[in-house]
């Protein structure tokens, strides 16, 4: 899988997506990178831990979040983009579900259009990642945890985020699935989800899991956002042995590590 100017060994590898938030309120890192320099810095740790994509967000998605405008939303992802694609080598993704956002995101240099609704909010974030030929993390998402029978569903749901990218005209080897942990779905539901993410293997594509500091590791451990890294590594682990092309983490350096070891032990 190519995105931005490096291929990516989607079969053999796990690959690490680095959180960048450049909100005042994400429900881990809120208000820590909103400043082009800080950002900057964040970047830098990031790659230097061993992070082969960079996702930068302007928007929180967390539950209660605050939506914003696209004005204000390109306003601060822009010239994080830009920077970055002038500073680094490196792969940068756009966590976005508005078209608009993404057709600017785009326009700056980012690589990946990561959507946590999968296509289904706003069609023209399917329509210009193909325009920019553009990669995409489809995610599953719904505005209420009710399914006949959840796994299946997510799978068939997720079918429906694929359709809707092809007839946009994005091409397969540029679409990764999400199993969205965290989104329309119970606490057992996310444990199922990441415990069983391989279902999504069906479909054929590249999987990213995306778990880091999330709720369910809060509750399971009944811990704060900042004390989740242990709980996240566990699922990085999961993921690694159910084929994961690709986590999204906070905690880059640990996350490195715990994918070659599992890699190591795996290889024997």
């Amino acid at each position: 899988m190519k995105i931005g100017n490096r291929e990516f060994d989607v079969k053999n590898e796990t690959y690490i997506m680095g959180i960048l938030n450049v909100t005042p309120d994400s429900f881990s890192d809120g208000g820590k990178f909103n400043n082009l320099d800080a950002a900057l810095h964040h970047a830098e740790e990031m790659i230097k831990g061993g992070t082969d994509i960079v996702d930068i967000g302007g928007e929180s998605t967390r539950p209660g979040h605050i939506v914003i405008s696209e004005e204000e939303e390109i306003a601060r992802v822009v010239p994080i983009i830009e920077a970055v694609k002038a500073r680094f080598d490196v792969p940068v993704s756009i966590d976005t579900y508005k078209g608009n956002v993404a057709e600017a995101a785009l326009q700056a240099g980012a690589d990946l259009v990561n959507d946590i609704w999968g296509f289904k909010f706003d069609k023209k974030t399917a329509l210009m990642t193909a325009k920019y030929n553009a990669a995409c993390c489809l995610m599953h998402n719904k505005d209420e945890a009710v399914y006949n029978d959840f796994l299946e569903d997510m799978v068939s749901e997720m079918a429906e985020c694929v359709k809707i990218a092809r007839e946009a005209g994005v091409a397969d080897d540029k679409i990764m699935l999400d199993p969205g942990v965290g989104f329309g779905k119970t606490y057992e539901m996310n444990l199922a989800a990441i415990n069983h993410v391989d279902v999504l293997h069906r479909l054929g594509f590249p999987i990213l899991l995306g778990t880091s500091r999330k709720s369910v590791i809060g509750n399971t451990l009944n811990l704060p956002a900042d004390q989740r890294v242990e709980g996240t590594l566990a699922t990085t682990v999961i993921g690694v042995m159910k084929n994961c092309a690709f986590v999204r983490v906070h905690d880059i350096k640990e996350n490195k590590r715990i994918i070659q070891m599992t890699k190591a032990i795996l290889a024997h």
